[in-house]
């Protein structure tokens, strides 16, 4: 499962997605649209600044906006931001890989095998679809 913290720093970016581009949107109106408490709220967005994906401007039309646009930001890469790797094992991460200690042969693996296809199959929606693609769920495959 994805953690509460992914969850609510991509619901903050559909938040901004929302608002259009060059547009900010504060923390308290991101924290209320959103339910999310305000303080976890500054953490993620300040982790999401340090990365690239959202600025932050001062005075009266100051607060967040997004950096790049939302077909430009993948799912998969604020997951892998905000939680690490997306692989239920550890020899199948691609940015953590390590050998699973009590695997004798990865290629021979059946357990290997099986969670491959579905990491494979995760990976390639999460990294496929966008914040845009998210604000249009009617056009979402199931």
């Amino acid at each position: 499962m994805i953690s509460q913290k992914a969850k609510y720093a991509l619901r903050a970016l559909v938040a901004l997605a929302r608002a259009g581009r060059g547009e900010t949107m504060m923390i308290g109106e991101i924290s209320k649209e959103q339910a999310i408490p305000k303080k976890f709220l500054e953490q993620i967005l300040l982790e999401l600044k340090r990365a690239g994906f959202v600025a932050s401007r001062r005075g009266r039309s100051g607060g967040y906006e997004l950096l790049k646009t939302p077909e430009q930001i993948m799912f998969g890469e604020v997951l892998r931001l905000i939680d690490g790797p997306i692989a239920p094992l550890p020899c199948l991460s691609k940015i953590a890989y390590r050998k699973c200690e009590d695997c004798r042969d990865e290629a021979s693996c059946e357990i290997r095998h099986v969670f491959e296809r579905v990491t494979l199959a995760t990976r390639a929606v999460l990294d496929q679809t966008t914040l845009a693609d998210s604000l249009r769920l009617e056009d979402l495959p199931v």
